[in-house]
């Protein structure tokens, strides 16, 4: 248990620098247009997902002690 919290800690801080990553490249880009560039609501889905993986891993590890 205490193992599985410590790699949803480290996914969720890695979640974030990849998609940063992605935005850089183009790889977060609109679908169906050609808008190209910033697409702030998949960042934000991504930064939140890797928030929560984190707390949930903080939680799990504690929790395992």
């Amino acid at each position: 248990m205490q193992q599985l919290g410590k790699l949803l800690q480290l996914f969720g801080m890695i979640i974030l620098p990849i998609a940063i990553l992605m935005e850089l490249s183009g790889g977060l880009t609109r679908s169906g247009g050609d808008v190209m560039g910033f697409n702030v609501a998949q960042m934000l889905v991504m930064a939140l997902f890797g928030v929560g993986a984190f707390y949930l891993g903080r939680i799990l590890e504690g929790y395992s002690q």
